[in-house]
């Protein structure tokens, strides 16, 4: 099955929830960044994150950005997350890994580590963006999420993410699902919600025994009048361009431009999000001083 998110209600508007398969996603993402298991765990559960998030937006033009860095070997990760449910983001350290946690899983919350905090940025084309930071509260990426919602936003918040890496190093199984108790909603119905998302058990898991993203929300919502409100096919999809980093190199401004132009070499640049190299001659260097 491709890639799906779903926006959904349930109970007559009372539960909002977005759900998502990310598996060809997660993959393109940890392929591009060479991850290890436990790298790529962590980096899939961020992009899981920033798919779902991303998809709450209500312009083309606003631009999500998620980051965690709570001083593990993972050296912090970044996801910028658009409408359509596309993502890119980058690891600082991609060949991180630990062993397997008490549970015998990837050891997410260690790579990501605990001193620090979760930071979500919107920029919705105002003279500032919007800043909301929490610290970390366990690095597992799913638990940070929900508690910044209902700390930052006061919105009663469940996340559910999960990444299944295989043993040569792709991804098996991806997907995620937010829950949010809209105002005024019954307490018995997120305590019914909390029961079946405890019966679901981990996502990856219920994904790998050949059930889909529709099955999970029909266990989950059952009687209680679910009802899609939209399809999106989310990607891993960076947008640079030799153009933008045309306008990153004239932004350091004439003298630190001119020192590379009186070098005299070719200056490669190469892009975090794609690892896609970009190359200036020294010509082309010259004609960006003049512009300045």
């Amino acid at each position: 099955m491709k890639d799906k998110l779903i926006k959904a209600i349930a109970k007559d508007g009372q539960v909002r929830i977005i759900a998502a398969v990310t598996k060809e996603l997660v993959n393109e993402g940890v392929k591009l960044h060479k991850c290890a298991p436990t790298a790529a765990a962590a980096f899939g559960r961020m992009l899981t994150a920033g798919s779902l998030m991303g998809s709450m937006l209500k312009s083309e033009r606003d631009v999500l950005t998620i980051k965690i860095d709570g001083g593990g070997p993972a050296r912090g990760i970044v996801v910028t997350s658009y409408a359509d449910a596309h993502v890119k983001g980058y690891i600082g350290n991609p060949s991180a890994d630990l062993p397997a946690n008490a549970l015998g899983k990837l050891d997410v919350g260690g790579v990501i580590g605990k001193n620090g905090g979760l930071v979500i940025i919107r920029d919705l084309g105002l003279r500032e963006p919007y800043i909301g930071q929490v610290p970390i509260y366990t690095g597992e990426v799913g638990e940070d999420i929900a508690y910044y919602f209902t700390v930052s936003e006061q919105t009663p918040t469940a996340v559910g993410l999960g990444v299944l890496v295989d043993k040569d190093l792709s991804i098996k199984e991806a997907g995620g699902i937010i829950i949010q108790m809209m105002p005024g909603a019954d307490d018995m119905l997120a305590d019914l919600i909390t029961y079946r998302l405890q019966d679901l058990g981990h996502i990856t898991k219920f994904l790998s025994e050949g059930k889909t993203i529709y099955d999970m929300l029909n266990f989950l919502f059952d009687d209680m009048g679910l009802k899609i409100l939209e399809e999106i096919n989310p990607k891993y999809e960076c947008d640079c361009s030799k153009e933008k980093i045309e306008r990153a190199l004239i932004s350091i401004g004439k003298k630190d431009l001119q020192e590379i132009y009186e070098e005299g070499k070719t200056e490669e640049i190469k892009c975090h999000f794609c690892n896609r190299d970009y190359k200036f001659t020294h010509e082309e260097i010259g004609e960006l001083l003049k512009q300045l």
